[in-house]
C-alpha cells in the first residue's frame, strides 16, 4: 500500500490500541500498516508466528511505533482469552478491534465435506464472535470504550453460489454487527463493517481464483473496469475506527466500485458452467495451498 495516499493526518490515531485479527497478511496487514502510520499501537494475530513477526518488524522499520504479534487460533476461545489477557497486561485495554481473520475457498456445495464447512464457519462465525465477546465483556466491566470493525462481503445481502459457508458465516456477523450496535451502544462501543469487493491478495487468489477462475475473472464486466486499491480500503477503515465518526454505528458499507449493483458480486456467472474436470483441478490446487500453509504453521 502507498501510505502517502492515506487521507488523514499522521497522528489521528495516537493513543488508540487496535487489534487486527488475521493481521500478518492480506487486507489485515494493509489496515495494520495504516493504523501504525497514523499513530496507533497495533496488535496483530494469526496462526503463523513467523509471518506475524516478519510483518511486525517490517511495519515498525517503515513507520516506527509499536506492533505486537500474537500467534492465536481464533477458533479457540481459550487461546483468545490468553491473548487478550496478554494485550491488557501490555499497556491496558484495547480501544479498537478489526475482525478480519477469515477463511474461504470456492466449491460446489455438493462437494463440501462437514470438515470443509467447519473450516470456514469456525473461523468466521465462531471465531469472530469469540473475539468480540471476550473484548466486549471486558469493556463493559471496566466502563471503557471500543470500536469494532468486521470485514465482510456484499454476499451478506444476497448470498453467493459456490462459497456458501462464507456467505452464511459472514451474514451472521452482519447480523451481529447490527444487533450489538443496538445492545452495546450504551456501553460506549460501536460496531460497523466493511464489505469489500475485489482487492486482490495472494491468499484470496489461491483459494477463490485458482487456475484463473472465480474472483479474478470478468473484470471487464465491472462498472469501473478495475479492482480496488489498498489505500482506498485503508482510508475507509481509518474513518470508521478513528475520531469524528462516533455517530456511525450498526452499518455495513460496501467498497466495491458498484460491483454489487452491477452483477450481485457473486461467483455464479463465472463458475456455473464449469464441469467436473475443472472443479477437480481447482480443488486439487486449493488443497495444495492448504497443505503449504499447514507446513508453514508447523
Amino acid at each position: 500500500m502507498d501510505v502517502t495516499q492515506l487521507m488523514f493526518r499522521d497522528d489521528i490515531l495516537r493513543g488508540e490500541r487496535i487489534l487486527v485479527t488475521g493481521g500478518g497478511t492480506g487486507l489485515g496487514r494493509e489496515m495494520a500498516e495504516a493504523f501504525i502510520k497514523l499513530g496507533a499501537t497495533v496488535y496483530i494475530c494469526g496462526r503463523r508466528q513467523g509471518k506475524l513477526d516478519e510483518t511486525a518488524a517490517e511495519l515498525m522499520e517503515a513507520h516506527g511505533g509499536k506492533v505486537v504479534a500474537h500467534a492465536c487460533d481464533i477458533r479457540s476461545a481459550e487461546a483468545i482469552n490468553a491473548m487478550i489477557d496478554a494485550i491488557w497486561a501490555d499497556g491496558g485495554a484495547l480501544t479498537g478491534v478489526v475482525n478480519n481473520a477469515a477463511g474461504n475457498f470456492i466449491s460446489r456445495t455438493e462437494d463440501l465435506s462437514i470438515n470443509g464447512f467447519n473450516a470456514i464457519a469456525d473461523i468466521v462465525f465462531r471465531g469472530t464472535f469469540y473475539v468480540t465477546h471476550n473484548v466486549g465483556t471486558r469493556i463493559i466491566a471496566e466502563k471503557g470504550r471500543c470500536n469494532f470493525l468486521s470485514i465482510l462481503t456484499t454476499w451478506v445481502w444476497n448470498g453467493s453460489a459456490f462459497v456458501v459457508p462464507s456467505a452464511m458465516s459472514k451474514s451472521a456477523i452482519n447480523a451481529m454487527t447490527q444487533s450489538l450496535a443496538v445492545e452495546w451502544g450504551r456501553y460506549n462501543m460501536r460496531f460497523n463493517a466493511i464489505a469489500p469487493g475485489l482487492f486482490p491478495t495472494k491468499g484470496m487468489s489461491a483459494r477463490l481464483s485458482p487456475d484463473g477462475q472465480g474472483a479474478n475473472s470478468r473484470m471487464e464486466a465491472h462498472p469501473m473496469n478495475r479492482h480496488g486499491e489498498m489505500h482506498e480500503l485503508a482510508n475507509l477503515a481509518v474513518f470508521l475506527m478513528g475520531p469524528g465518526a462516533e455517530y456511525v454505528n450498526g452499518q455495513t458499507i460496501a467498497i466495491d466500485g458498484a460491483g454489487y449493483q452491477a452483477s450481485g458480486g457473486t461467483f455464479w456467472a463465472t463458475l456455473q458452467a464449469l464441469g467436473d474436470e475443472e472443479w477437480t483441478r481447482m480443488r486439487d490446487m486449493i488443497e495444495a495451498t492448504n497443505q503449504k500453509d499447514k507446513a508453514e504453521r508447523g
